[in-house]
């Protein structure tokens, strides 16, 4: 893949960098891009990291990382992506449990990454990133302490590799790999138990990338990189798939330079979280609101809708001012890493965007189903991908039960836990712990996640997300956690705990002071609305308040209390 996209697409800008905030885009071509994994790969194999070493990575997003992943995977070694936002102890643990020998991060994570190298017996090379943002004072090689192995310059040993291969050294460019091996290591971000370490191959990345790109068509584009690298969504899809189809991927420096860099680098496609895609959905009727606009932009909706049965499409010109705030070019944005509101899907394609979502999971590498452009359901996760198969596994009588897949995209299984191997990969399916059921078409419909669904002493399931989804829906309501407790009965009573927002109590409520009771009796009556439209087993009994968002692990997703079922 990599190097056919180099030799077809030389000229062609592959990353768009920002070695100082505020500074123009600096482009990377595709050929600078594979000349540079040839030279800084070259010389990690002169160093040794041949036969499964492992080689992990702790950084942001910046142009070192993407030389390094691929670098490691086109050669003989095993890429571990690491989450920047773990505490050191954690990164300790993982650096432990993955064997691995060769750590390079980044200058704003080097205390931290130091740190989490203490101690650790296989650890044997430290890599200092330093190519392009003039963070660190020129260096070779330098020890960092007693207990430490010695740190080496990045830009250092890529310009090493250079030489080799001037030299005529070969060991990287003519190693024979074999596509079915572990040759990445991803560590997922469970909410409750100690990550899980997946084993993909080859074989399983591409097929998964390949797969997305017969789903959706995406070329001449240039994707804003939003999510943390370290997330296979991210890395597969983000960067990987954009390599593989000649696009060019922007580095976002910071959400508050959201807006800006999408209209610098002229974005036509992001991949995001539904916390993202809906705080933007939000935004834009809270704009259109406080210019008295709402009336005439539902009006206009109405009318685009109709004219678009007749073939002509106004949406771009419109709502341009729309189109403007999302930097101009923005055609495509594909949510992925938990469910959203259809509603939000529905108004941002009804503004002249494809707006779609996917479905998928770590150990699917990750996309396990996924709308097409030509072909959506806005209240589905997707189809499933073309070359898997994906089913509902023992569905009751509304047809709802665990979904299963099978394909080339499945991983490997869990590195050092053949039990939970075992328990998720049977007879060839992989068990995703997501309940749902499948449409006539195919289509995809989650319920809720497994371990989160609240079964009533009657035996019926309730799945908190449902109702989280319709709370969510009133901008009054940021964020909502629905649980069960013991009731009075000793059945379970549905409750609910709020983060409200603010501001648009405030402004619900025409005063910019508002009480506690005022907020909670707002909050009630928005409960209660909604119960209205609910069997009375789902019916939420009683609400509670909190001051601060919920905590979240660093894929956004909230952690969840499971002591409260």
């Amino acid at each position: 893949m990599l190097r056919g996209s180099v030799k077809e697409y030389a000229d062609k800008t592959v990353f768009l960098t920002k070695p100082e905030i505020g500074k123009p885009y600096v482009p990377v071509t595709y050929a600078q891009y594979g000349s540079d994994i040839e030279a800084f790969g070259s010389k990690l194999t002169e160093m040794g990291v041949v036969n499964d070493i492992r080689v992990a990575i702790l950084a942001e997003t910046r142009y070192e990382w993407y030389v390094t992943y691929l670098a490691t995977v086109t050669g003989m070694g095993i890429i571990v992506p690491l989450d920047k936002e773990l505490p050191a102890n954690e990164i300790n643990s993982m650096l432990q449990r993955s064997k691995t020998s060769v750590l390079v991060y980044s200058p704003t994570l080097r205390e931290k990454a130091l740190e989490a190298a203490e101690g650790l017996a296989t650890l044997k090379t430290l890599i200092l990133m330093d190519n392009y943002k003039n963070e660190v004072e020129p260096f070779t090689s330098r020890e960092v302490g007693e207990d430490l192995p010695t740190e080496y310059s990045w830009e250092a040993l890529r310009k090493d590799g250079e030489q080799l291969l001037a030299d005529g050294y070969r060991d990287f460019s003519d190693c024979e790999i074999d596509p079915y091996e572990m040759r990445i290591l991803l560590f997922t971000s469970g909410t409750t138990d100690r990550s899980k370490a997946v084993m993909h191959s080859h074989h399983s990345i591409c097929s998964n990338l390949m797969a997305m790109c017969a789903m959706v068509y995406i070329n001449d584009d240039v994707c804003l990189s939003v999510l943390p690298l370290h997330h296979t969504y991210e890395c597969t899809c983000g960067f990987l798939c954009q390599v593989y189809r000649g696009n060019a991927v922007a580095e976002l420096e910071g959400l508050r330079y959201l807006t800006q860099n999408l209209a610098e680098s002229k974005t036509t496609l992001i991949l995001t979280v539904p916390l993202i895609l809906e705080a933007l959905h939000k935004r834009i009727w809270k704009s259109i609101d406080k210019q008295g606009k709402r009336k005439k932009v539902e009006f206009a909706l109405k009318l685009t809708r109709g004219l678009r049965k007749i073939g002509i499409d106004l949406r771009k010109k419109i709502f341009k001012d729309i189109h403007a705030a999302l930097g101009g070019h923005m055609r495509l944005l594909i949510s992925g890493g938990a469910a959203i509101d259809p509603q939000v899907l529905q108004d941002l394609n009804d503004f002249g965007f494809l707006a779609i979502q996917g479905y998928g999971l770590t150990e699917c590498g990750p996309i396990m189903a996924l709308n097409r452009d030509v072909n959506y359901m806005h209240e589905s996760a997707g189809l499933p991908m073309p070359g898997t198969v994906a089913e509902v596994y023992e569905p009751d009588e509304d047809g709802i039960g665990e979904f299963r897949s099978k394909g080339p995209n499945i991983m490997l299984g869990y590195y050092g836990d053949e039990e939970l191997t075992a328990e998720t990969l049977r007879d060839g399916w992989f068990y995703t712990g997501d309940y749902g059921y499948m449409t006539e078409d195919n289509f995809l419909i989650i319920t809720g996640r497994k371990k989160n669904v609240i079964v009533t002493k009657n035996g019926k399931n309730i799945f908190p997300e449902e109702l989280e989804a319709l709370l969510n829906r009133n901008p009054e309501i940021a964020e909502s956690v629905v649980s069960g407790v013991e009731g009075r009965n000793g059945d379970l009573d549905i409750v609910v705990e709020i983060f409200p927002d603010e501001e648009a109590v405030q402004e619900t409520l025409g005063k910019q002071s508002v009480s506690e009771e005022e907020t909670y009796e707002l909050m009630n009556s928005l409960v209660k609305a909604m119960n209205k439209d609910q069997p009375i087993y789902k019916k939420i009994k009683s609400i509670t308040l909190r001051k601060e968002p919920f905590e979240k692990n660093t894929s956004k997703k909230i952690l969840r209390d499971y002591s409260k079922k």
